[in-house]
């Protein structure tokens, strides 16, 4: 209290009462803001503590427990009531509370701002049914009041549940020793590299590799596998597989040297690892080689059967050449012959009945001559040779016009382009089996046949307004026709499409590509060499004598 002093002035006294007013009222607000401050942290703290997803529980000196959250009710399976003022023991296993007393002990001589327990998964607690669970306790020190006010320590311990992460550890580790057994027992080929070097390999891998042991093949750099005229497409696609998205697949089929020297050819794909580092990538090796071989063994032999086709086809178009001249020179100049013999005996002899009979005899050798002409046209139209394909197909359409009584055109360029003898015999025959096709099936009235050279190629399209091409046209059994204009097409080098246009009716699309143009010179010895064949196959026929000019 302030005592009043001989010298002070009433003044004086008045001011300094007035200040003291003042300097009281001025601590009293500070402390009415003190207080507010600390109600709203308190109910701040209380709010977060309310909140928390882990157990929030404070005991003190007597480990008491004097505060529990919402988290560590449902955590305990109590309420509050039943646990506020109860010794924390009640939530430690029996076996561990010796244990646990002596920690809170040595805690509270040497308190820590926080201090863990224990390690994650070590320690237990007990649930208010008895059921144990895992947990991590994380212990912290603070200072509070008792209700009269004195001060009192408090140990406030944070709590989590590992029970449910404690499963889902366990569970991944199922999962991640089921998926190890699964790449391993895999009978396809599996590997996994970290940075270029091998990390897993699966048996089936081992055995593609011809090792007995992983450790012969983990820790080598992944080329080391690869045939070296391979090292860099398989750099260059791992780097691909790592810039793709995850689980795109890199293809690639290259050779790689087993650990005894032997080469084999393989298909791998490439991706990342899901989940794994940005360098993990795993690789699924298949073992080609077989197929492979086998690829190529069909391969040549398609080849080789396509050679034995040409060569039947030329086989068989050189001897309808050589049956066609005989039949059309030989044999025709036979039977013209043996008509003018009857025709003189005829004159000689008189009767009617004899006259009667030598017309008769007449007639039937004009009809066996035409019949030879007939069948030797049919087998090899000499005009092909004589005089082109050009004039060959004309006269082969307008022979198919009149049996078939059918309206067909043909657009042909002015010019006939060079093309080998055996170019030519193709495409007229593709024409007439076209035609042949139509008479037997399309039931068309009208053909379009147009013969053009485009760039580098010869176009042959063959269109009808019949009833089209059915859809297994291709596939159908013993239908040999169009399989063998196509064969004929594929020998040359060329294809063959079939389709039905959109205004009905079938087409024929035939591509074949030319050969390159002749120089004069060079087609005038083409045409000696034919004039010089045919002329020995005439003298073999004895159709003209070798002395004749």
């Amino acid at each position: 209290m302030h005592e009043l002093e001989p010298s002070d002035h009433p003044s004086e006294l008045l001011a300094s009462n007035e200040a003291g007013s003042r300097a009281s009222q001025a601590a009293a607000d500070a402390l009415y803001l003190v207080e507010a401050t600390s109600n709203e942290s308190a109910k701040a703290n209380e709010s977060a503590v309310k909140a928390a997803f882990d157990g929030i529980i404070s005991v003190d000196e007597q480990q008491r427990i004097v505060l529990i959250n919402p988290a560590a009710l449902r955590m305990f399976g109590c309420s509050a009531q039943e646990v506020i003022g109860c010794d924390l023991a009640r939530f430690i296993p029996v076996e561990y509370r010796a244990r646990h007393a002596e920690h809170f002990r040595n805690y509270a001589k040497h308190p820590q701002p926080d201090r863990a327990m224990s390690q994650r998964g070590d320690l237990f607690a007990v649930r208010a049914n008895g059921e144990r669970f895992p947990v991590s306790v994380t212990i912290s020190h603070s200072h509070g009041a008792n209700d009269l006010g004195f001060p009192r320590m408090l140990s406030t311990a944070l709590v989590r549940d590992l029970s449910v992460e404690q499963d889902l550890r366990a569970e991944l580790a199922g999962m991640k020793l089921q998926f190890r057994r699964l790449f391993e027992l895999a009978p396809v080929a599996m590997l996994i590299t970290e940075d270029d070097t091998i990390v897993f390999a699966n048996r089936s891998c081992l055995a593609l590799l011809g090792a007995k042991r992983p450790e012969q093949i983990l820790g080598r750099p992944v080329f080391e596998l690869l045939h070296r005229d391979s090292h860099a497409v398989l750099k260059q696609q791992m780097q691909r597989a790592l810039r793709v998205p995850s689980g795109s697949l890199c293809m690639m089929s290259e050779q790689i040297t087993r650990l005894d020297g032997e080469l084999r050819k393989v298909e791998i794909a490439i991706a990342t690892l899901p989940g794994a580092h940005k360098s993990t990538i795993q690789m699924v090796l298949s073992d080609i080689t077989q197929q492979e071989q086998a690829s190529q063994e069909l391969h040549h032999s398609r080849h080789e059967l396509r050679r034995l086709s040409a060569s039947l086809i030329d086989a068989r178009e050189e001897e309808r050449r050589r049956i066609a001249r005989e039949l059309h020179d030989e044999l025709g100049q036979r039977l013209s012959a043996l008509k003018m013999e009857l025709a003189d005996v005829g004159e000689e002899l008189h009767g009617r009945a004899i006259q009667l009979r030598m017309h008769g005899m007449l007639a039937m050798l004009d009809e066996t001559v035409a019949s030879v002409r007939r069948i030797a046209t049919d087998l090899r139209p000499l005009m092909l040779d004589d005089l082109g394909l050009n004039a060959a197909i004309e006269w082969l359409a307008r022979e198919y016009a009149r049996r078939m009584d059918i309206e067909i055109t043909v657009r042909l360029d002015e010019e006939e382009p060079q093309m080998e003898p055996r170019m030519a015999t193709a495409l007229y025959r593709m024409v007439q089996e076209a035609l042949t096709n139509v008479a037997r099936h399309a039931r068309a009235t009208d053909v379009q046949i147009e013969l053009r050279v485009e760039g580098k190629e010869l176009a042959l399209t063959i269109q009808d307004n019949g009833i089209g091409f059915p859809i297994s046209a291709k596939r159908k059994e013993n239908s040999f026709g169009l399989l063998g204009m196509r064969e004929r097409a594929l020998l040359l080098q060329g294809q063959m499409l079939t389709d039905n246009p959109p205004g009905g009716g079938g087409r024929i699309r035939i591509r074949l590509p030319l050969p390159p143009q002749l120089s004069k010179q060079q087609l005038l010895a083409q045409q000696q060499k034919a004039f010089d064949q045919e002329l020995h196959h005439m003298q073999a026929s004895q159709i003209i004598g070798p002395d004749s000019p």
